[in-house]
């Protein structure tokens, strides 16, 4: 059986686990295999799921492989979103292809260069890598958090990951937004930016939420 339809099966197992909307009955009815019941014997018989009753769980080894696909496609979409803007439509369809044939150390490459974003541009959580823990800096990252900027460079926000989700309407009545372009004017003893014609100070804790793309000054 071909190694793509197993892997599409353990990343569908791991959005619904996501969801809490698992089960055999839910795996079979979301999944796109015509012969999803053949995918699962499968599964089953390499020890990556188990089976008891409607109860399906990851084994070790499965929920290892699933983690990896998922990380994968979820890169590949924030990538495809914020460095090559490509549109909505097809960005899912894309990273489905690009699951499947990126590498580990490729994919460090990109989380790293993409300044190991927490989320997918659908705000659903990307399981982290060894890069993420070791937080690596060989790579030069294109996106980072707004506190990791520098004293007079440009930027656009690219996403807010608020730890508070009311924070994101006191962004918004200020100015702070996906989307919105400004420049760092002091780091010390709080963050001070520009945006538009307007200057914002903020917390420390709330630039570390704020992820920025560099612009040419």
């Amino acid at each position: 059986m071909e190694q793509e339809r197993l892997e599409e099966a353990l990343e569908l197992l791991w959005v619904l686990e996501e969801e809490e909307k698992g089960g055999l009955k839910r795996l079979r009815g979301c999944s796109d295999d015509d012969e999803i019941d053949e995918v699962i014997t499968e599964l089953r018989k390499r020890n990556l799921i188990t089976v008891d009753g409607e109860e399906v769980r990851f084994t070790p080894e499965g929920r290892e492989i699933a983690r990896g696909i998922v990380r994968r496609h979820r890169l590949a979409e924030r990538l495809f979103a914020d460095v090559f803007e490509m549109k909505e439509d097809i960005i899912h369809e894309d990273a489905c292809r690009m699951e499947h044939i990126l590498s580990e150390e490729l994919t460090d490459s990109v989380c790293t260069f993409l300044g190991h974003p927490p989320t997918c541009p659908h705000g659903k959580p990307i399981p982290r890598g060894e890069c993420c823990r070791k937080y690596r800096t060989e790579v030069s990252p294109l996106v980072m958090r707004l506190v990791d900027f520098e004293v007079g460079q440009k930027g656009r926000i690219v996403y807010i990951v608020p730890s508070d989700p009311a924070r994101l309407n006191r962004l918004n009545s200020i100015g702070i937004n996906a989307g919105s372009t400004l420049k760092l004017l002091q780091k010390r003893p709080s963050i001070v930016l520009q945006v538009e014609e307007t200057t914002v100070a903020l917390d420390p804790e709330i630039a570390r939420e704020i992820y920025v793309k560099k612009l040419s000054i």
